[in-house]
Order: C-alpha cells, then sequence, then structure tokens
C-alpha cells in the first residue's frame, strides 16, 4: 500500500530542495530567471515552473555561447540568430540586445568563473498546460551559466569516429529555427553513443547531407573546395560561420581553392579528403573514420588542424569578437 503522500509547504520545500544536491551540480555557476527578477548560485534552486510551455511544449527559442579568459565569444551572431529565431515562431520579447548583453555579464559575473558556457533560454512563459501559446501572458528569460569542457581535439587529439544517421533529418522550416525542441537531435546523440562513435551526421529525403546532433559539417572536396550544406536546410551555425570567415584565408593562400554552399551526397563525404565537425562545443574538429573506413589518410587533415588554430585564435586575441565581462581578467 502507499503511504500518504506529504503536501508540502514553502519551509517543507526550502528544506528538502538541499537534500536533493548531485555531484553533477558542480557544473552549475549561476542562473537568472526573470519570474524570479534576480540569480541564484545555489544549483538546487536553478529551476522552471512546470507550466512554463518551455517545459512541456518545448516552445522557446535559445543560444549557447562560450565566456573564454572573462570575454563572451561571438556575443552579437548569438544575439542577432536569437531575435531569428524568436520571430520565426511569433515568439514577441520586449528584451534589446543591450539589455540581454547586460544580464547576460551580471549572471556570468555571479558565478565567478572566467570560462564557461552561456545558455540564454527565451521561454514562451507560464500560463496553462495547453499548447495555444496565447495563454501565456508574458514570455520569460531564463540564462544558465555552467562549466566549459575542453573542445574536442584537446581531449582527442587523434580525431572523431563518425556515421551517418538513421534519425530522419528536420524539416527545413525546424531545421532553420534554434528552437527548444530537440528531441531529433536528442535521439541522434543517443545514437552515437549505442553506435561507439563521436558524432552522426543526417541525410535529408533526397540523400544530402544537413548536420549533426548539435553540430555543423564541412567536407572538403577534391580539389580543395570546403562545401557546406546548403543553409536552407541546416541550423546556421555562428561557428561554422566564423570558421567559412577564417577560411578565406586558406583561399588567399592556396590552401584551399574556393568555399561553397552546395548539396552533398553520401558518396562526395566517403570520398572526401577531410569532413569537419563544427560547433561551439567542438570547435573544428577532424573526423578520421567514416562508418569505420578511413577518412583520407585516416589522421586529422591540414585543412582542419589549420581552421582549428585560427578559430581558437580567434576566441582568444580577437578584440572584434570578444565582449569583456570583466574590467579586468580573472587570475
Amino acid at each position: 500500500m502507499t503511504p500518504p503522500i506529504p503536501v508540502l509547504s514553502a519551509a517543507d520545500i526550502a528544506n528538502k530542495l538541499p537534500l536533493t544536491r548531485q555531484d553533477y551540480h558542480a557544473d552549475y555557476y549561476a542562473m537568472y530567471s526573470s519570474i524570479l527578477q534576480g540569480v541564484v548560485t545555489d544549483p538546487v534552486w536553478m529551476n522552471l515552473p512546470l507550466d512554463d510551455h518551455v517545459v512541456h511544449r518545448g516552445d522557446g527559442v535559445f543560444e549557447t555561447l562560450k565566456c573564454i579568459n572573462g570575454r563572451l565569444y561571438n556575443l552579437h551572431a548569438h544575439l542577432v540568430r536569437l531575435r531569428r529565431s524568436a520571430a520565426r515562431i511569433d515568439l514577441v520579447h520586449s528584451y534589446t540586445d543591450e539589455q540581454l548583453t547586460e544580464i547576460i555579464i551580471q549572471t556570468v559575473r555571479a558565478g565567478s568563473h572566467k570560462d564557461a558556457y552561456i545558455r540564454l533560454l527565451i521561454s514562451r512563459g507560464p500560463g496553462s498546460l495547453s499548447v495555444n501559446p496565447y495563454d501565456c501572458p508574458c514570455p520569460q528569460l531564463y540564462i544558465m551559466v555552467s562549466r566549459r569542457k575542453p573542445p574536442f581535439m584537446h581531449i582527442h587529439p587523434e580525431g572523431a569516429r563518425i556515421a551517418f544517421s538513421a534519425v530522419p533529418a528536420k524539416p527545413a522550416f525546424l531545421a532553420t529555427i534554434k528552437n527548444c525542441n530537440y528531441i531529433q537531435n536528442m535521439l541522434m546523440k543517443k545514437e552515437s553513443v549505442d553506435k561507439q562513435v563521436d558524432f552522426v551526421v543526417a541525410l535529408d529525403a533526397r540523400g544530402f547531407l544537413t548536420e549533426s546532433a548539435t553540430e555543423n559539417v564541412l567536407v572538403l572536396l577534391p580539389g580543395g573546395i570546403l562545401a557546406a550544406p546548403k543553409r536552407d536546410t541546416i541550423l546556421e551555425g555562428t561557428t561554422m560561420l566564423r570558421v567559412q570567415a577564417l577560411a578565406r584565408a586558406l583561399v588567399a593562400t592556396g590552401e584551399l581553392t574556393g568555399i561553397e554552399e552546395r548539396d552533398i551526397s553520401r558518396s562526395d563525404m566517403q570520398s572526401a579528403p577531410e569532413i569537419l565537425i563544427v560547433g561551439t562545443t567542438p570547435n573544428v574538429t577532424s573526423a578520421v573514420q567514416l562508418e569505420g573506413h578511413p577518412i583520407g589518410g585516416g589522421a586529422p587533415g591540414p585543412v582542419g588542424q589549420h581552421l582549428n588554430e585560427l578559430l581558437e585564435h580567434d576566441m582568444h586575441e580577437n578584440p572584434g569578437m570578444l565582449t569583456p565581462v570583466w574590467e579586468q581578467r580573472l587570475s
């Protein structure tokens, strides 16, 4: 027989929440909530209302960016994409880029770590448990600051193993919006773990490359063309766009012959000298194996290595791409 379930008071909850602490909470530094109108640094209080439509319907948009040595990288590009994603789902909010920047900075400061990920999320807000967005009186803003892990190639300098995904690619309308409904992304990540590879990549119904679970894919074609899938079928990755811009230097030196966006087939990938996995978390990662077969010479290639060096220099040394969080760097 099930024992009686207690009805908890606010005081009961305040006493019980510290008992829910987990080891992984050490990765969570700070959270801003527009509902609380403040920042919390104790992970057990980093919660969202169950009736926020982002929780039970995935109705919201988000961005993830980096704080590197006390400076936000490529913030403007993330804010532009956040605004575009919100507009695509008619999520009207009153936050300006200047307000969002200031709230991000204050939340990172509260977390007291110079290196972190920042997840910026705008939800439809609480209001009901229905699917009707008009039930929500006001959008809400949540900002989460958490531990930043080393990029993939720092941990695995030998490169990544990839495979084709059996999970259907997102339709173009959803793929181009960075929304909070990530079921397909989750299934792709689960698939990569189950297949014991590092990343899986999806093909659309026509058989052309789209993207990985949370990363973009660049393919070096024979002849030196660095190719990306067409932007109307994928999410425009902020890191991908930055890498494409940096790759112009390799065209100038002759290391590449061009940069294109085009349909990329399975056979294009199978014959590619290099395949690169690109994103906020992995930076530029060289794939060395596709479906168990070596890519190129089976080791990280020169283009991927050079682009990763250019990107890391950009992240640490390009003042035009960096927004200071503290006036002076943390030691």
